[in-house]
């Protein structure tokens, strides 16, 4: 498989950072870890969450138990399976950090935004309790909610409804005391379990949904009409089938379909769609026994619009997938063979073709479990890197751009201004050109000036606006995650022979944006058709006229030096 995955590892205190100037960090801690969830934060930085394991590595105070329960008791809040928040800004720096130390070994699972930036995060214990918590920004709890059935229950996930409340979904095992209503009894040997809350936590309805066999609740989704969409796996024997229904909003079945195949069928992730349409992943087994990717669109009745198998090289699923705002498709999940897993990012169009798709990881086992896209539409994704050396799971978080290539680390200010001396080191040596740290560039090499009513480029200024645009607009086009605007400002002196204020001011304006097209124009004409496109998002031109002319003193305008262009750039995320 192809291997485009690079680490550099930089060691923090306990923690184990890797960043290098690719968006893909690595948070290794003791033990084994991983993230299961990610979405963006209203700051636009970025938190995931999952689960991290926690050991004693030290011997005990000598305390003497009478039996294992005691012992465990004891041990509980500091060793064993911690729910883990992590927080990365746009530099790939890890500002929150945060283990949730709860009872009986939880796990977290999902994660969803409140109003106020904080989070909701569904999780479960390890004896079968399901978790709701609610957090403040800096990851302080807010309550927590313990609910499901006395029997052993797990969640799957939490999906945040309209009204600002949360749909749980998971499963729960049957009860053996028949005195209890179906609803605590069950329907088979595991149903698919949902609650409802409202937005202050509190529970509104549970419901238990299944077969005579066992039932998994996988995933839901949201209807704009306020109800929703549940998908099941049931398993019977070695069949392996999927089950998706409507209900209303107090969870009464509407309608339920279900989808069989011999080989057995894995429901992955479902997503309302911008037409309000319904997307479902899906994983199949090919005539080898692989798994592969199958994408299912269907409406609000149930009816399928849209059944599109994807065939792969090797096996290969797509754990989440989501649509972007012109119907294009990302999703994340893993591709394997017989050496090892890697994550897989695939882009689809919106009638469910893949477009291309990358392999990231190293040597041993990669994935990634989910996936948000961010507001500039570059793609943020979590899931597990296993490093070469070593067997233990770490979190990961990768931030990718639209044509799934792994974005670059966004930059202050401050570190693009050091990056640009670097880059024109030569050019400012010779005093050519100067940059400042607001990220503008002058012009000084005299030969760059214009003439007086000049705004034609002479071949010095051609030759070296085409050596100067060929280091500029690649760097600019490798950070292109930050940068905004590359804005080309023509300028003049004050003068304009014998006219009136009126004709001088409207000339001089006129001239500056001619010296500003001008220079555009050339530099535009230079790149290859690549960079061409990616001009013509950031390029922008201006003409100052005389007001930003260059003095040689409080009084006196220094007309040659006034008559030049300049250019400034700037960047979606400073600090």
């Amino acid at each position: 498989m192809k291997i485009a995955f690079t680490l550099i590892t930089i060691l923090l205190s306990v923690i184990l950072y890797a960043k290098g100037t690719e968006y893909s960090l690595i948070i290794d801690k003791p033990f084994d870890n991983k993230l299961i969830d990610i979405t963006q934060d209203y700051d636009r930085d970025l938190s995931a969450v999952g689960f991290i394991n926690k050991y004693q590595t030290s011997s005990p105070k000598s305390v003497a138990y009478t039996n294992a329960f005691d012992y465990l008791a004891s041990v509980r809040t500091t060793s064993g399976t911690h729910m883990q928040l992590i927080k990365a800004d746009h530099g790939a720096n890890v500002i929150i950090d945060k283990s949730i130390a709860l009872s009986h070994f939880s796990k977290a699972v999902s994660l969803v935004k409140t109003p106020t930036n904080g989070y909701y995060v569904g999780g479960y214990t390890m004896d079968g309790e399901l978790l709701l918590l609610k957090l403040d920004s800096n990851a302080n709890i807010l309550f927590t909610k313990k609910f499901g059935t006395k029997n052993f229950d797990r969640l799957k996930n939490i999906i945040r409804l309209s009204d600002g409340g949360v749909l749980a979904i998971g499963s729960s095992a049957t009860s053996r005391d028949t005195k209890d209503p179906i609803f605590k009894t069950g329907l088979g040997l595991n149903d698919i379990f949902v609650t409802r809350f409202s937005k202050d936590g509190r529970e509104i309805w549970s419901k238990k949904y299944g077969s005579k066999h066992d039932d998994e609740g996988i995933d839901a989704a949201e209807a704009r009409d306020g109800s929703i969409i549940i998908v099941g796996q049931t398993l019977n024997g070695t069949e392996k089938d999927i089950s998706v229904m409507r209900v209303d909003e107090m969870g009464n079945k509407i309608w339920i379909k279900e989808f069989k195949e011999q080989k057995g069928l894995s429901p992955r992730k479902v997503i309302r769609l911008r037409d309000n349409n319904f997307l479902l992943s899906i994983s199949y087994k090919d005539d080898l026994y692989k798994d592969q990717i199958r994408l299912m669109k269907f409406d609000l009745r149930g009816n399928i619009i849209n059944d599109s198998k994807i065939f792969t090289t090797y096996a290969s699923a797509l754990l989440d997938i989501k649509e972007f705002s012109d119907g294009g498709l990302v999703g994340v999940g893993y591709v394997k063979d017989i050496h090892n897993t890697d994550a897989l990012v695939m882009m689809l169009d919106s009638n469910l073709k893949m477009l291309y798709q990358e392999h990231y990881g190293g040597e041993n086992y990669d994935l990634l479990n989910s996936l948000k896209i961010l507001n500039n539409s570059q793609v943020a994704a979590a899931g597990i890197h296993t490093s070469a050396s070593s067997q233990e799971s770490n979190m990961w978080i990768l931030k990718l751009n639209r044509d799934a290539t792994i974005a670059q680390i966004s930059a202050s200010t401050k570190d693009f201004y050091k990056k640009l001396l670097l880059l024109f080191d030569d050019e400012i040596k010779a005093g050519q050109i100067k940059i400042y740290k607001d990220l503008s560039i002058e012009l000084l090499d005299e030969r760059l000036l214009f003439e007086v009513g000049i705004y034609k480029l002479t071949k010095t200024q051609e030759i070296f606006l085409e050596k100067f645009s060929k280091k500029l607009i690649p760097f600019l086009h490798k950070y292109q995650n930050v940068v905004k605007t590359l804005s080309v400002n023509g300028h003049t002196s004050s003068e304009w022979g014998d006219v009136n204020f009126t004709q001088n001011f409207l000339k001089n304006e006129k001239l500056s944006l001619n010296r500003s097209y001008s220079t555009m124009s050339h530099m535009f004409k230079t790149q290859d058709n690549k960079l061409k496109k990616y001009l013509s998002e950031i390029f922008r031109g201006s003409g100052y006229g005389f007001s930003k002319k260059i003095m040689k003193n409080s009084y006196l305008e220094d007309r040659k030096n006034s008559r030049r262009v300049s250019f400034k750039i700037l960047l979606n995320e400073t600090e």
